[in-house]
């Protein structure tokens, strides 16, 4: 099949006027095979005329324009119908009478513009037709003129009914691509609050505690290193996220495989920038993740960095655990604050975050909650399905 389509790339490339012309050719050089003469459409019961100079012309006019029946609907089905009205005024009868319902197909399908008032202009010039072999043939029945103008209007509807099909196509593809772009904006609006809250949330934490180490200048120094080395991934996440809205050359955006999608693996560099702004936390990670698994190590990462973040910004002291357990089908985590600090408790803030990751997880086909315990204390716990080791 993939074969097949590069056969025929160079000839969708082509102009479609050119891709029409053989089937105007065609119907042409079988309106002269001499078996086929006098076998073709017979309306008004005109007597058989032998093919002389003037059936050359006749069947040009019902052929040739076929090839324009996409570029100019209108003035093909114009030229065809002009055309097919003289074969069966002289009597010709060619196969190429065959060409009319092909350009009524094809007005009806790509005809853009006045289409009601090319079908009255049609059905207009139909009863004079009819008029002019009931004087020149032998008698038709008011049927047989009946049947054929339905006919004109089936091959008119089959046209309209695939233009209707191909505008409802595309209609579904701007929609399909629409949604696709929404999801995508929502998905980077997510990453940049992810990315935003808890690098800045640690950055202000330690500059507050940098205030009063004026003191200490060995722990001044650390601390504003570390502020230091958080705005230094700050910036290069977002440099990431910028590259997924507007990739440059070379930047593996969107591959997959860029280094700047955090992984589980960069769990305990997220506990280590939590501790040193002054958190202690205390990180268990149980067994080893798969090489692959899809989106649930990054939604991992994602659950424990907003976990801490809101333990930074709401419970600043207090004892924080993270445990993250890496099972064949599934990662779990669980992200706990004691109530011993001086703000601990829920977080008070709008939650978008917090939802954010519930629908993450939810769209994975995971569990995800979050709320203030019984003892005390606030805890997110998250179960991520994830593709099997095998």
């Amino acid at each position: 099949m993939i074969g097949l389509r590069r056969l025929l790339e160079p000839w969708h490339g082509l102009d479609v006027t050119l891709r029409d012309l053989p089937l105007a050719l065609v119907l042409l050089g079988a309106s002269f095979v001499p078996a086929f003469h006098g076998h073709g459409t017979q309306l008004g019961g005109v007597p058989d005329r032998p093919f002389d100079a003037l059936a050359v012309l006749v069947a040009a006019l019902q052929c040739l324009p076929l090839a324009l029946r996409r570029r100019r609907p209108a003035a093909s089905l114009a030229v065809v119908a002009a055309g097919f009205a003289a074969d069966q005024l002289l009597g010709y009868h060619m196969v190429a009478g065959t060409g009319l319902a092909i350009a009524l197909l094809s007005a009806g399908a790509h005809l853009e513009r006045h289409r009601r008032a090319a079908m009255l202009l049609l059905s207009a010039a139909y009863p004079p037709l009819v008029a002019a072999l009931l004087r020149l043939g032998s008698g038709e029945t008011a049927g047989g003129y009946l049947t054929f103008y339905l006919a004109c209007a089936f091959a008119w509807g089959i046209g309209s009914w695939l233009r209707s099909t191909r505008a409802a196509e595309a209609e579904r593809r701007i929609r399909v691509a629409e949604e696709t772009r929404t999801a995508e904006r929502t998905r980077i609006a997510r990453e940049l609050h992810d990315v935003v809250t808890h690098h800045v949330t640690a950055m202000v934490v330690q500059a507050e505690a940098a205030r009063y180490l004026t003191a200490a200048p060995d722990r001044l120094d650390r601390t504003l290193g570390t502020i230091t080395d958080t705005g230094r991934r700050a910036v290069t996440d977002l440099r990431h996220l910028l590259d997924l809205l507007d990739p440059a050359p070379g930047s593996g955006a969107g591959s997959g495989g860029g280094g700047g999608e955090p992984s589980a693996g960069r769990l305990l560099t997220l506990v280590e920038q939590a501790r040193r702004a002054g958190q202690p936390v205390e990180f268990t990670e149980e067994g080893a993740p798969p090489e692959s698994t899809g989106s649930a190590d990054l939604v991992a990462y994602r659950v424990v960095q907003e976990a801490l973040t809101n333990a930074l910004k709401y419970a600043h002291g207090s004892r924080t655990s993270v445990r993250v357990r890496h099972g064949g089908r599934e990662i779990t985590v669980e992200v706990g604050t004691d109530g011993t600090g001086a703000r601990s408790g829920a977080p008070e803030g709008s939650g978008r975050g917090l939802d954010g990751l519930r629908e993450r997880v939810g769209v994975l086909g995971g569990e995800f909650s979050a709320g203030p315990e019984e003892g005390g204390g606030f805890a997110v716990r998250a179960r991520i399905p994830a593709g099997s080791r095998s």
